[in-house]
């Protein structure tokens, strides 16, 4: 099984994050005062996220990530926050030029995307899903989980995932 997972909100925080609930993280990152916010190399992982991911992975599933960033040197912050926290290895994929997250999804064509409700935004049009062709939205399961909620709710067995089976 091939599975792509968002970065922010999905599986990283703000370090701010630490020690308070969903909720209150998604006011923090809504009033913006945090300076932390904007500190893409202090990122931490969302509570359990990367005992799950690693569980998966050592289960024999890929997995590839991708950032919301653009620019090459926040992309490369993600990928050693990833490493310094012990992230299951992957590719770190980001949007180029012109690109939306559908774009970038549908290069890497993984049997499961999981992403979050993109709540602390309240933006529905940065879900990448619905920005991917229905045609190659037929072969993905999409599986949202509300942002910094972390994957604890998810099954511990990659094989109890939905995923799309030709």
């Amino acid at each position: 099984m091939r599975l792509l997972v968002f970065l922010h909100g999905t599986t990283l925080m703000h370090p701010g994050g630490i020690g308070r609930t969903r909720e209150e993280r998604v006011a923090q990152v809504r009033t913006g005062a945090d300076p932390r916010l904007h500190d893409y190399a202090a990122y931490v992982p969302v509570d359990g996220v990367v005992a799950k991911l690693r569980g998966w992975y050592e289960q024999g599933v890929e997995i590839d990530y991708l950032s919301s960033h653009r620019k090459t040197a926040d992309v490369t912050k993600d990928a050693l926050v990833l490493q310094k926290y012990g992230f299951p290895p992957g590719r770190v994929l980001a949007r180029g030029p012109g690109e939306s997250y559908g774009d970038v999804a549908e290069r890497a064509m993984p049997d499961v995307l999981i992403e979050d409700d993109c709540e602390s935004i309240d933006s529905a049009a940065e879900i990448t899903f619905p920005q991917i062709r229905a045609d190659v939205r037929a072969r993905m399961t999409s599986i949202i989980v509300p942002e910094f909620g972390g994957l604890d709710d998810l099954p511990d067995s990659p094989d109890a995932l939905p995923f799309y089976e030709p």
